[in-house]
């Protein structure tokens, strides 16, 4: 078993001086192949590539991406803020709650994290801070709420790690929407608690009227693409469609809006956003192949079997195991991007986790909200950095120690729904 230490010191060992994550995976799995099976390891490393990439399912991501990149170009991250502003403004501390119910249907239309962090986080921060909210609030409301994106569905991780398991996209979607909402809920429980005991952290100040004719005018704004997500997905959920095909339909759709009906992005515009999208989409599907290359491996060496005897033969109760996954996803994904930690693990803690007896589709929204938490945690921790990007007004430190609180609170979450896995079932359940 000398082989396996070998790989994975040389995967560290080019994380360690700076390798691209691709080049890491990709590096270690084919050294591996080549010491476990000579030269056959080059017929056999493409051949991983090729058939990780070679999915239908697949072609639902840059799609989303797409669709998520050409709505971020459109002002509906500003109007969702605005809506919600103007429908909880009663609420003490209503802005930060309000951060969080946009940041919620914002997930929904990008389904990447630090884009919600952006599109938000450039509005609410500055408003915050003007009405005398402490840093702490918001920052912590932005950034805790932008992950929300990893999970309610069009989720990218979830569309990858539906690649990667097996398990169907489109129950994958329908998984994830009660514990996004119940996230988000206990976020917002959190908030309005906190500063129920702690007034001076968000000061009621001027009290402002909004009529129901404000409230429905505040809709104007995002109602093109509340409905097309709804649509999308309305299509995923009855069967109308697979995600691919409506992820198709998703990134005309978002096109339309954002070109004709907001007209934010003309000719130079789109090629703008279609770069983008082709290398976000490109980087995340080269970082898939290889890191097949590198899972194939250990499950040729049988390093699954190996750690899933390992952990039954302590005789631990599930919960007990499980709760050890959990830590171990939370602390690598504080050190590894969410792309590269479910391509690498799923294949390895899957097997353990259906010797355990729990379901695929619930250990992926599981995963995922192991990877909720991560995206908000340092070194790593991307939302981080870009709210410090947008909201320069912050200090790093502040955005850092503001977070602190978010994360129990996801953490408790996290451990409600390992603990009771039929909150997460049910909804999918009730669908078939």
């Amino acid at each position: 078993m000398i082989e396996p230490i070998i790989v994975v010191v040389i995967l560290l060992g080019l994380i360690a001086i700076g390798a691209p994550i691709f080049l890491a995976l990709g590096a270690a799995g084919l050294t591996g192949l080549y010491m476990a099976r000579g030269s056959m390891a080059f017929f056999f490393g493409p051949t991983s590539l090729f058939g990780q990439l070679n999915s239908f399912e697949l072609l639902a991501l840059p799609l989303f991406v797409l669709m998520g990149n050409f709505l971020a170009a459109t002002p509906v991250g500003k109007n969702l803020f605005h809506a919600a502003v103007v429908w909880l403004q009663w609420l003490r501390g209503g802005l930060a709650i309000a951060t969080v119910g946009a940041s919620a249907v914002f997930g929904a239309v990008s389904g990447v994290s630090i884009a919600g962090v952006a599109a938000v986080g450039s509005i609410a921060i500055p408003q915050m801070l003007e009405r005398g909210y402490s840093r702490s609030i918001a920052a912590g409301s932005v950034v805790s709420s932008g992950a929300l994106a990893m999970l309610i569905p069009p989720s990218v991780p979830l569309i990858i790690y539906g690649a990667v398991s097996s398990v169907s996209v489109a129950d994958l979607f329908i998984g994830g929407i009660v514990p996004g909402i119940a996230l988000a809920l206990a976020i917002s429980v959190y908030l309005y608690i906190r500063v129920l005991l702690n007034p001076e952290e968000a000061p009621r100040g001027e009290h402002v009227h909004y009529s129901w004719g404000d409230r429905l005018r505040a809709l104007a704004g995002i109602w093109h693409a509340v409905l097309l997500i709804a649509v999308v997905l309305g299509t995923i959920y009855s069967g109308v469609a697979t995600p691919s095909e409506a992820a198709a339909f998703g990134a005309i759709g978002a096109f339309v809006i954002a070109a004709f009906i907001f007209r934010s992005v003309g000719v130079k515009g789109t090629m703008k956003v279609l770069g983008s999208s082709a290398r976000i989409s490109g980087a995340i599907l080269l970082i898939m192949g290889c890191a097949r290359i590198f899972g194939d491996y250990l499950n040729y060496v049988r390093v699954p079997d190996a750690i899933t005897g390992l952990l039954v033969g302590t005789e631990l109760p599930p919960e007990a195991i499980l709760i050890l996954i959990m830590l171990v996803l939370v602390g690598l994904g504080m050190l590894v991007d969410a792309v590269s930690l479910i391509v690498v693990t799923t294949p390895i803690l899957l097997p353990l986790i259906q010797t355990l007896g729990y379901d695929p589709l619930w250990f992926g929204i599981i995963l995922v909200m192991n990877l909720e938490i991560a995206v908000i945690t340092p070194p790593v921790g991307l939302n981080l950095y870009t709210l410090k990007a947008v909201a320069p007004m912050l200090r790093i430190e502040e955005i850092v120690r503001s977070v602190v609180p978010f994360v129990a609170v996801q953490f408790v979450m996290l451990v409600i729904f390992v603990l009771f896995p039929s909150i997460s079932l049910w909804l999918p359940n009730l669908m078939k």
